[in-house]
């Protein structure tokens, strides 16, 4: 089994330890690759986001660490971006301009207003409690809008670009699923979900297997039942752990392999020497 993980977080933004505790961590597990991809600068400070001006000492680290482990791990660097609107996202020139291995798009935040304020944002990832609040006040209380807003942001973010990964593409249902109408294969779900892999597609885009909830929830992003999809159009996978503590790197990875040969696949895309390969599931 390859161990690499290009999905993960650390002091610089909300991971519970330094960078060099995780790739301690990784080398002690006999990992091969390890990418770091810290929560973004955003318009609005976050409690999880990185500041702008951490960005240098970030890069900085991560190079760092690279020239002390480099003989024993390939160190990679990146950023899980936000896609908020056309004006924000990994396509901007601030993000391109940035020196990193390669980039994540993902969706926490849906803005109900032009201004990008945090208090502007509704937050897919966040608590139920703040999930249900934002569905009664700005979605008629119906979670199929929420749900229809969810999919037309990430299909924008595919269409606008800039990054190489799709991060937990479906994280939408994580709170979602908590209502009695949210159907993961009503046509309502299932049409934009398969758009934006029709999308990611066309766009030769890598999705994430991510397994951050897999063991403790027993939820994958994509959801197990559509792992077959994503083989049927061929779409390339990686799988992440979305890790946020040391001991949780290689976390549901095991598992996760075994639902990917299970649902046909052979090849999972991984980073090697720098380049983006095709390595077998063993």
């Amino acid at each position: 089994m390859q161990l690499s993980n290009y999905h993960s977080h650390c002091s610089f933004c909300d991971g519970r330890s330094t960078p060099e505790d995780f790739v301690k961590f990784a080398i002690a597990r006999g990992f091969r690759a390890y990418g770091f991809s810290s929560h973004s600068p955003l318009p609005f400070e976050t409690f999880w986001n990185m500041p702008k001006d951490d960005m240098p000492e970030y890069l900085q680290e991560i190079s760092r660490l690279k020239r002390k482990y480099g003989d024993r791990l390939e160190i990679y660097v990146g950023l899980e971006i936000d896609y908020l609107d056309d004006s924000y996202n990994a396509s901007i020139p601030y993000f391109q301009e940035l020196p990193l291995d390669y980039r994540i798009g993902s969706i926490h935040y849906l803005p109900i207003s032009e201004r990008l304020l945090e208090k502007n944002m509704v937050c897919i990832d966040g608590s139920f409690r703040e999930y249900a609040h934002s569905v009664e006040r700005y979605f008629e209380g119906d979670i199929r809008l929420l749900v229809e807003r969810f999919f037309e942001s990430t299909a924008r973010m595919i269409e606008t670009g800039g990054f190489d990964i799709v991060g937990h593409m479906d994280k939408i249902y994580m709170n979602g699923q908590k209502y009695a109408r949210f159907d993961i294969e009503a046509d309502w779900y299932l049409k934009p979900f398969r758009d934006c892999l029709s999308l990611i597609r066309e766009k030769g885009l890598m999705v994430e297997v991510n397994t951050k909830n897999l063991l403790r929830k027993r939820e994958l992003y994509p959801n197990v039942k559509y792992l077959s999809l994503l083989r049927e159009m061929d779409i390339p996978v990686l799988v992440n752990s979305d890790c946020h503590y040391p001991d949780l790197v290689n976390d549901g990875r095991e598992e996760a392999f075994e639902l990917l040969r299970q649902n046909g696949f052979d090849y999972t895309r991984e980073l090697v020497h720098g380049r983006w390969e095709d390595v077998p599931l063993r």
